[in-house]
């Protein structure tokens, strides 16, 4: 049987694989995917939390908006990744500095 013991570590692992690339990574898309790891941990707890405290509704709701969110964060953010990509022909974060103006 797979409890919520289960559903926290994997939910851990995500997190800590997702701060690990955004913190480490200098390419703008991979810490967009780490980004993304974080969010998806966070609506994998809340789903998981829903699910064993018999609440119901509560958690897949805020699951959604999660998901909803991080599509949304990911459309304006690779948006602005294709213009910075453009302009200096690098998506490298250490270059942002050189859009000061």
């Amino acid at each position: 049987m797979i409890g919520i013991e289960h559903y926290t570590v994997v939910s851990g692992l995500l997190f800590v694989i997702g701060l690990t690339t955004v913190m480490v990574r200098r390419n703008a898309i991979a810490i967009l995917m780490g980004v993304e790891l974080i969010l998806n941990a966070a609506a994998l707890n809340f789903v998981a939390f829903s699910r064993f405290s018999g609440a119901g509704g509560p958690g897949e709701v805020t699951a959604l908006f999660v998901v909803v969110l991080a599509v949304a964060e990911a459309a304006v953010a690779l948006a602005i990744i294709l213009n910075y990509f453009k302009l200096l022909g690098s998506v490298d974060v250490d270059e942002a500095d050189l859009m000061k103006g």
